[in-house]
């Protein structure tokens, strides 16, 4: 039946009702009852205050910095000694970094198709999207402690329905299908432009898969993409040198960048905000999410090579809303529309400010040569790197 859209309409005098704005993230979050840590770093998540979390069979906390721009989270599990998870399904994307301890995961749709893995420090493995699991701590002695990147933010606000991202029961099958060896470690190797990407489901130790060296991003470092699970998400690995950092650049948000070996520090700032730049000091277990659009920097001002990992909202070869180091802008300056400040581009005080620090570490600077003014030494480049 036609309806006559003249007669639509209301009066002016009508009593209006304020319309709240429910944010079905956060309130599922509220209900987990578990400790919410955030601002703009981390200095350990080895060492992050937990609570008990029923839904993880363990202890847990949720992690929201300021750089994820509320797109994707950060979930810290600590499972017991003897213990396990509580088996458990999502619509959101999820991978899993080991932080400490060793056992193993099951991973299924069918349930006569399970396929089972071991991990220890270091492991790096997605879970395929609603595929159920459950983590086995192997130690009797030891608790076993996981950090993993989600966008259960962005799918909880879409959908807005708990049932339907926690109890659906459609199988991702062009993604997992419970075939033999999905997680056995072997993958292939990529190119897309100036990026290598690494395929494959899972990485039995982030801290010495072996790197390829890409040279446009500086800190003489070396680079590698990796694709999980056919995720939208994506991840990648970066060295660089002892006495040596990494070229300033911008990108969107949500890249969890996880420092996985050597020590050293971040700047982070605003364009037109430069005199306020922020410093995060690092070790390894250190977080630190850039926020949207921000400039940042790694520095390395320790004895050897500085490593992260970074856990990202947007991968290497599912198109995202949001592109971070996809690698188009990552390595171009920005006098050529890209996303980077060139050595020779940037503030002197930022220089000024790592000769400083590596000589207070007992540390060299390499930068002579690259940097103009430098008072360092000449340092050999092996490679390049990303961010």
């Amino acid at each position: 039946m036609a309806v006559d859209v003249s007669t639509q309409q209301y009066s002016a005098e009508a009593e209006f009702v304020d319309l709240d704005i429910i944010d079905s993230y956060a309130e599922w979050q509220r209900r987990e009852g578990v400790p919410v840590i955030t601002g703009y770093y981390i200095e350990d998540l080895k060492t992050l205050d937990l609570a008990p979390w029923p839904r993880k069979g363990g202890r847990g906390a949720f992690v929201n910095l300021e750089g994820t721009g509320g797109v994707n989270d950060m979930h810290v599990v600590e499972i017991a000694p003897r213990g396990q998870s509580e088996p458990e399904h999502h619509l959101y994307e999820e991978m899993v970094y080991v932080l400490t301890g060793h056992g193993s995961t099951s991973v299924w749709y069918d349930d006569k198709r399970k396929q089972t893995f071991e991990w220890g420090p270091g492991s790096l493995f997605a879970i395929p999207v609603n595929a159920w699991y459950q983590h086995f701590n192997g130690s009797g002695v030891e608790p076993a402690r996981y950090a993993s990147v989600t966008n259960a933010p962005t799918i909880l606000r879409l959908f807005h329905d708990e049932g339907f991202v926690f109890n659906n029961s459609y199988a991702f099958t062009s993604r997992f299908a419970g075939e033999e060896g999905y997680f056995s470690g072997e993958g292939r190797m990529y190119r897309r432009k100036a990026i290598k990407v690494w395929k494959t489901n899972f990485v039995a130790d982030v801290h010495g898969m072996e790197l390829p060296d890409r040279p446009d991003r500086g800190g003489g470092g070396r680079n590698v993409h990796i694709a999980l699970a056919e995720n939208s998400m994506g991840a990648h690995i970066s060295q660089f040198q002892p006495g040596m950092y990494k070229k300033g650049h911008r990108h969107g948000p949500g890249a969890h960048v996880i420092i996985l070996d050597g020590m050293g520090y971040s700047l982070l700032w605003q364009e037109g905000n430069e005199a306020n730049r922020m410093k995060c000091d690092w070790r390894p277990g250190a977080v630190v999410v850039p926020p949207d659009q921000w400039f940042h920097q790694h520095f390395n001002t320790g004895p050897g090579h500085a490593r992260y990992l970074a856990l990202r909202f947007s991968g290497s070869r599912w198109k995202q809303p949001y592109t971070v180091a996809r690698g188009e802008g990552s390595g171009v300056s920005l006098k050529l529309g890209g996303w980077q400040i060139e050595y020779e581009d940037e503030d002197p005080a930022i220089h000024e400010l790592f000769e400083a620090e590596t000589a207070k570490n007992g540390a060299r600077c390499l930068m002579k040569g690259l940097i103009p003014g430098c008072k360092g030494e000449i340092g050999v480049m092996e490679g390049g790197g990303d961010d």
